[in-house]
């Protein structure tokens, strides 16, 4: 059976993080293995409180997993200090793990950071050369970048810097443009564009259930491309039967 580990934060409600990465895998008719990078106090509502795991207990689970199990493929989420960035790039080396899909995740839906100082800069340097895909949305595009991003210009240009990066494809999502969804794909020589009607309504872990629809993809021995449509299908099907079972955002259905 083909196998996908999550790194990423723990989210109470199921909708973002590594729960809702579990949940996406095991739909994808992939077995998922989980390290929590970080601890939060969240609902539907916001993100209320943050808890660091000590980076020897974080280093720890990871090596005992793979020491154990190698996943086919794997995707990395809210990684809240640079220490813990850098430990995951190591683990990452040391086992020669592939098929690396990075969320770099900044904010969460209600606008709260998720990350310390410096975090971004170190998954630049440490991740995106690992990574086979990235998938910023035109938030965190704009950040990682520095760039403000307001068309498709834009967003073809700013896909060019990140790839420069050092990762094999750069993916952004466009679930925050202000009309339509508009996500694209480019992998050095050509792009994909996939365009429709945004849907009206808040929504948690667009961007988590994306990422992890992609790295079950490539554990799968999809290409990227098809992964991409993949994941681009499952989201949209996800929202559309998303469900309100608190009083904030919606929770996908899936």
């Amino acid at each position: 059976m083909k196998t996908a580990l999550t790194i990423a934060g723990s989210d109470p409600t199921g909708g973002a993080g590594l729960q809702a990465d579990l949940k996406t895998f095991k739909a994808m008719g992939v077995y998922g293995l989980s390290v929590p990078s970080v601890l939060t106090a969240q609902n539907t509502e916001g993100v209320y409180s943050i808890r660091e795991i000590p980076a020897d207990f974080f280093a720890t689970q990871l090596d005992t997993l793979l020491k154990d199990i190698r996943p086919d493929a794997l995707k990395t989420g809210m990684l809240y200090s640079p220490e813990i960035v850098e430990i995951t790039a190591d683990k990452i080396r040391n086992y020669s793990l592939r098929n690396l899909v990075v969320d770099p995740v900044t904010v969460s839906s209600t606008g709260v950071m998720l990350v310390r100082e410096g975090v971004l800069d170190a998954v630049k340097k440490f991740l995106f050369p690992l990574a086979r895909v990235i998938t910023p949305n035109i938030y965190e595009a704009s950040v990682l970048t520095g760039m403000d991003i307001k068309d498709e210009k834009d967003i073809r240009d700013a896909m060019v810097k990140l790839r420069d990066f050092g990762s094999e494809t750069v993916i952004i999502t466009g679930g925050h443009m202000e009309e339509e969804v508009e996500d694209m794909l480019f992998d050095g020589n050509d792009y994909l564009h996939i365009g429709s009607a945004k849907i009206e309504g808040e929504f948690h872990g667009t961007g988590c259930v994306f990422a992890s629809v992609i790295a079950a993809g490539l554990a799968l021995e999809h290409d990227v491309r098809e992964s991409f449509i993949r994941a681009r299908e499952f989201v949209g099907n996800a929202i559309k039967a998303a469900v309100p079972l608190g009083a904030g955002m919606k929770l996908l259905n899936y």
